[in-house]
């Protein structure tokens, strides 16, 4: 006889396996989608795969595992920030209410710890006084150079709520970006099929955004962007395809341009909408002063 759980609200348009590894057993995703294979587990009576959202109240039965031995988890390393950049945090914050926090991230930190940065937001924001009774969750990400208005979670249920509402774009984003050369005037929609790598594998990905000039001369264009998609360095991909890369990307560049030496990318989150319960959320966060200068002097 399997055994039955039922999912809880906690994990509501949660994967499966993300459920699976957290409430039963962490085991190496390979061998869970060979016990999904051999019908092992079911979700509401009914074979799935392992992206499978679950819904709260959803059945899982689950065939016997008992010999099965769990992965060790590595007990993740965290940033330990001072207290005089905890407090420098107050300054970037736009919006705090129970359930989220809305900041103005700084250019050049990371969301999140990696292999080539420690230092990161959310371990400034866990240690802050803004999730003193809870932790943060990441909905989305900016690049560690790219600036600007950045949604936090405070539990798990508005982190599912924010992820669904970002799959389904129901979140819009405006981004605003200095690049060179004169971007030509009908370029309104930027389409591209963008390529990724995955473990050697060639993958294309469909990418769409939405491009409007506020300013131009012959050497630089100030742009608003509108990523109706959600792919890895989408817009510095994209712009770069129309030869006109982001002043300060070290990434995404034309080598028979004279580049700039420029601490900053000069790629900024302006905006961000969407709405919850009938309630419309706008914020907005202003750019930094390297950016401001640059606009003021250059265009």
């Amino acid at each position: 006889m399997p055994k039955s759980y039922t999912v809880d609200d906690d994990y509501n348009d949660s994967r499966l396996d993300k459920w699976f590894k957290n409430k039963i057993i962490n085991l190496p995703q390979a061998l869970f989608e060979k016990l999904l294979r051999q019908n092992k587990i079911k979700v509401n009576k009914k074979k799935t795969k392992s992206s499978h959202r679950l819904q709260t109240g959803d059945l899982i039965q689950i065939y016997d595992i008992s010999k099965l031995k769990p992965t060790d988890k590595k007990e993740k390393i965290k940033y330990l920030p001072k207290k005089k950049e905890i407090s420098n945090y107050d300054d970037y914050v736009i919006e705090d209410n129970e359930n989220f926090i809305v900041i103005n991230k700084p250019a050049g930190i990371p969301v999140q710890s990696g292999t080539k940065s420690f230092k990161n937001i959310i371990d400034i924001l866990r240690n802050s006084k803004y999730f003193e009774n809870s932790k943060p969750f990441i909905v989305h990400r900016l690049d560690k150079e790219t600036s600007g208005v950045l949604i936090v979670a405070k539990n798990r249920k508005y982190a599912q709520l924010f992820t669904s509402l970002f799959r389904i774009r129901k979140i819009h984003k405006t981004y605003l970006a200095i690049v060179y050369g004169k971007v030509n005037k009908s370029i309104k929609v930027m389409k591209d099929d963008l390529i990724l790598y995955e473990n050697n594998k060639k993958i294309f990905q469909k990418a769409i955004s939405n491009l409007k000039i506020i300013k131009s001369n012959e050497r630089y264009s100030y742009l608003e962007l509108n990523p109706i998609t959600g792919r890895k360095h989408q817009l510095r991909k994209q712009l770069l395809k129309i030869g006109c890369p982001i002043i300060g990307d070290d990434k995404y560049f034309l080598n028979d341009w004279k580049r700039i030496k420029i601490k900053n990318l000069m790629l900024h989150a302006s905006k961000i909408k969407f709405m919850i319960n009938n309630v419309q959320y706008n914020f907005k966060a202003n750019y930094n002063n390297i950016f401001e200068n640059f606009l003021k002097k250059n265009i």
